[in-house]
């Protein structure tokens, strides 16, 4: 839009390099970077700042600004209050921008789109506000949009394409009081900061802006409103003659409401101002005309309003009902997929007691059963088995966790003993690999030179005293062959013979760890989740041993008591057993 040739600001590049990115995602960065450079532009000349807007204009800044308005909230960060500074900041420089080229599509093209943008903002304001529960931020919010558009009102001549905007007619017909108050202050700021507005704007504007007005000093109580009302109309006609004419012919009886309705909500000395003006220059006013006249045609006004506010409705009536339907038909099929689960929960509750006591009606008529096929004595008998195995199960449960509590500084002395064993053999094993790896086959220490001679010497005379039977060099030869192979199998099997003795020796320190160590353990009644390695042997023998005492004690458990009486004195024949077989047994005496 601008000359090519204008030179641009690094901090205009970086505004303009950010409107061109994705819109949603930049809003909060081109408002900072805009009210930044507005801001130190208006602290100087006024010619620059009217420069920088031109080229805010003219480079589309402003463009991106207006379109902003209209996105949604919940993609930018911040919402109504970024977008409120936004339409703040977009007014303050659509004013001032002094003479340019494109002057004429500024004033017929942009601005009429900036007042849309700005009362489409209004209007999605108004209605979140009435939806909405945090009402006063929104109604906070929409009052600085109008303060916005009355800024701009204030200083173009756009009255007209405003007052026929949807999103103006649908703040008009909104009956909140909040909003009311917004919209009446807007025009009353607007006439008093700048009475030649009323002249400019012509009567057809100026009635609809009174219609508006009358409306909402008849139909609502609230004196915030009958006050905005009541100084805006004495602005109209203190800078318009020519409407106190239309307003005496178009609102007749007008002083009289305002008298019944207003006198003493305390704004009087206003009222009286208005009440003067309408009394005052009525030339053809009957004096004998009735109250009821007057009164009658407030009726109609008010009967002509409320029938278009109706109307209004019933267009948007069709969307309300097809909802309302909408939400009763979701409303009545979650009530009947409720009820249908509500009644599959129920009668599947029904069918497991059903077959609860199906269940427990087979049980006992199997007992009942049981009961006529085995004889009394035996059932008895069995009854009076396990009660002495119960007993018995308590009475050594209770002894050995007695005894653990006793011997739990022993368990923790083996456990150490066990842990030192061990990294003990590990390192002796770790030592010998290493020598027997690293230093070969040496002699016998200690032979000396004398020594040696005298030892030839001695096998010098046991040959000549004991001569070989082999004459031949080659059965020497092989007779000395033979002997240093049967040396070296020796060697070898003294070798394997020292390594088989120690890993004997290892495996009998390894069990007689374990015994202790099971014999220390607690019951599996009182045992928790680290006691559980204590249960574990690593040895063949201990284990095999230990599942031959177990079967044997489950099958001593199933005999009836009389079997197990004579088994407890053991008999003088019986030949002694080993003190590892009565430590092994004892382990699984008492239930563990």
């Amino acid at each position: 839009m601008g000359p090519s040739g204008d030179k641009i600001s690094p901090e205009l590049k970086d505004l303009v390099a950010d409107t061109r990115e994705k819109p949603e995602n930049k809003v909060n960065d081109v408002l900072s970077k805009l009210k930044d450079l507005v801001g130190r532009k208006s602290l100087g000349d006024q010619r620059d700042l009217e420069a920088c807007k031109q080229s805010l204009y003219s480079h589309g800044v402003l463009q991106y600004c207006s379109s902003s308005l209209r996105f949604s909230p919940a993609k930018i960060h911040g919402g109504y209050a970024v977008l409120t500074q936004m339409a703040d900041l977009l007014s303050t420089c659509c004013v001032g921008l002094g003479a340019f080229r494109d002057m004429d599509v500024f004033s017929h093209d942009f601005l009429p789109s900036v007042v849309e943008s700005l009362l489409f903002l209004a209007d999605r304001l108004m209605n979140r506000a009435l939806r909405d529960k945090a009402h006063n931020e929104i109604i906070r919010f929409f009052r600085k949009v109008f303060d916005s558009i009355g800024w701009l009102l204030r200083q173009i001549n756009h009255h007209k394409m405003f007052l026929r905007s949807k999103h103006y007619e649908n703040i008009q017909i909104c009956e909140d009081d909040d909003v009311s108050i917004v919209t009446v202050t807007m025009w009353n700021n607007i006439f008093r900061a700048n009475g030649a507005v009323v002249a400019e704007m012509g009567n057809r504007a100026l009635t609809e802006i009174m219609d508006d007005i009358v409306y909402k000093m008849s139909s609502c109580s609230n004196p915030v409103i009958g006050r905005a009302a009541v100084k805006t109309l004495v602005l109209i006609m203190d800078h318009s003659s020519s409407t106190h004419q239309l307003i005496h012919r178009r609102y007749r009886g007008l002083a009289d409401l305002a008298v019944k309705d207003w006198r003493g909500k305390g704004f009087d000395s206003v009222l009286d101002q208005l009440i003067d003006h309408l009394r005052s220059d009525v030339p053809w006013r009957d004096t004998k005309e009735s109250s009821e006249e007057y009164v009658r045609a407030a009726c109609i006004v008010q009967a002509a309003w409320r029938a278009h506010q109706t109307r209004k409705r019933l267009k948007k009536l069709p969307r309300a009902v097809s909802a309302i339907q909408r939400s009763f038909r979701d409303k009545r099929r979650r009530q009947q997929e409720h009820t249908e689960r509500q009644r599959a929960e129920e009668e599947l509750r029904h069918q497991v007691c059903l077959r609860r006591q199906r269940a427990m009606r087979q049980f006992r008529q199997h007992q009942l059963h049981l009961m006529e096929i085995l004889p009394a004595e035996r059932y008895l008998g069995e009854l009076e088995n396990k009660a002495a195995v119960l007993i018995q199960r308590v009475w050594r449960g209770h002894r050995e966790r007695r005894s653990f509590q006793q011997h739990r500084y022993i368990l923790r002395q083996h456990r150490a003993a066990v842990t030192l064993q061990r990294a003990i053999l590990q390192f002796l094993k770790r030592r010998r690999a290493q020598r027997s790896i690293l230093t070969p086959l040496k002699g016998p220490k200690g032979l000396t030179d004398s020594r040696r001679t005298e030892l030839r010497q001695h096998i010098q005379e046991h040959i000549s005293l004991h001569p070989s039977s082999v004459k031949s060099a080659e059965g020497s030869v092989e007779l000395h062959q033979r002997a240093q192979s049967l040396l070296h199998q020796h060697l070898i099997h003294r070798v394997s013979d020292r390594a088989r003795e120690q890993h004997n020796q290892a495996l009998l320190v390894q069990i007689n760890t374990d015994v202790e160590l099971l014999l220390n353990a607690p019951s599996l009644k009182d045992a928790r989740a680290e006691d559980v390695n204590l249960f574990l042997s690593r040895s063949c023998p201990v284990a095999t041993r230990a599942r031959q005492s177990h079967n044997a004690l489950m099958q001593s458990m199933r005999l009836p008591w009389w079997r197990m009486l004579g088994e407890e004195s053991s008999s003088p024949e019986e030949p002694p057993r080993k003190d590892y077989d009565m430590d092994i047994e004892s382990l699984y005496l008492g239930g563990n």
